[in-house]
């Protein structure tokens, strides 16, 4: 086995964020993969609709759509956000992305998709096991908000849980996902 192997059967034995996802026969897990994941999106503008009613809506900023697991912690939720506020990926003057959605008077809107942990390796059906259970992510997802509007940046929602449809137009097109793992320690 080599080193690589070793360390990563290590780190995922003796890390807190350790869970059972089944016998996969070659596959080692890393605990790194077990964190709050994003797929955030530039756009023109962007709303939420349930049952036809708009529930909420923005104009230039930044579409947040933030999956989470059972091992997410406030910790991580204000992190994260923090990481997004200052997100360069607005243009300057020179047409580089150089600005954030706070530099330039965006504005945020969060919806919450667990679908994000979807594990589609075995059958035609989407697991969600890596998702985290909704009260669990509800208190999670409203920190990660709360983060957002501490920094005094405009947020809106949609409504947890809520079967909802998303319209927005993306402005580049800008689409980018983010894990917290990728910059967030997790290993004592």
């Amino acid at each position: 086995m080599g080193d690589f192997c070793k360390k990563s059967k290590f780190l995922l034995n003796n890390s807190p964020y350790n869970r059972d996802y089944g016998d996969l026969p070659g596959v080692v897990f890393s605990a790194r993969l077990l964190r709050m994941r994003a797929l955030i999106q530039r756009v023109k503008r962007a709303e939420v609709r349930i049952e036809g009613r708009v529930v909420a809506r923005i104009g230039k900023g930044l579409l947040v759509l933030i999956g989470i697991t059972a091992d997410d912690t406030q910790e991580v939720a204000m992190t994260f956000a923090e990481k997004i506020i200052v997100l360069r990926v607005f243009d300057d003057d020179a047409r580089r992305m150089n600005r954030s959605a706070q530099d330039v008077g965006g504005e945020f809107l969060v919806v919450s998709q667990f679908t994000l942990y979807a594990d589609c390796r075995k059958g035609r059906r989407p697991s969600f096991e890596r998702a985290a259970k909704a009260s669990v992510a509800k208190d999670l997802y409203e920190a990660f908000v709360a983060a957002l509007r501490a920094r005094g940046v405009p947020v809106e929602t949609g409504e947890f849980g809520a079967m909802m449809e998303v319209e927005l137009v993306n402005d580049g097109p800008v689409t980018l996902f983010l894990d917290s793992a990728d910059f967030i320690s997790w290993e004592e």
